[in-house]
């Protein structure tokens, strides 16, 4: 199985090689609390960008160990690129995967605040 997602004006588009999760996390850092993120994560090479590399534009804050990339159009974050003891990951927003219905998942809650 797998799961696509996409901005909100369909610019930028991805899909993931893997189940959708039944689990995600929140995080109430001052960036994850702002943008109301619901994340899962997945190694790189479950990831592929289907459209929008053109599209894409970075941010980056703290210690700069997660690349966040919003679409230039629409201002949306599919997902973001970073590292984990396991290598190269993707941190997707679920939000941005209609297929997920959020009110199912079980929930972690992340306190990155306190990082």
């Amino acid at each position: 199985m797998s799961y696509s997602g996409s901005c909100h004006c369909g610019a930028v588009t991805f899909t993931v090689a893997a189940d959708a999760p039944g689990e995600a996390m929140t995080c109430n850092c001052s960036h994850c609390s702002r943008k109301g993120f619901v994340l899962t994560f997945v190694p790189a090479d479950q990831f592929t960008l289907d459209s929008g590399a053109d599209r894409l534009t970075d941010y980056l804050f703290y210690k700069h160990a997660i690349t966040h990339q919003f679409c230039r159009t629409c201002g949306t974050e599919p997902f973001a690129l970073g590292k984990s003891p396991q290598g190269d990951m993707r941190a997707i927003n679920l939000r941005c995967v209609p297929d997920v219905d959020i009110d199912t998942l079980t929930i972690q809650q992340i306190d990155g605040a306190s990082f």
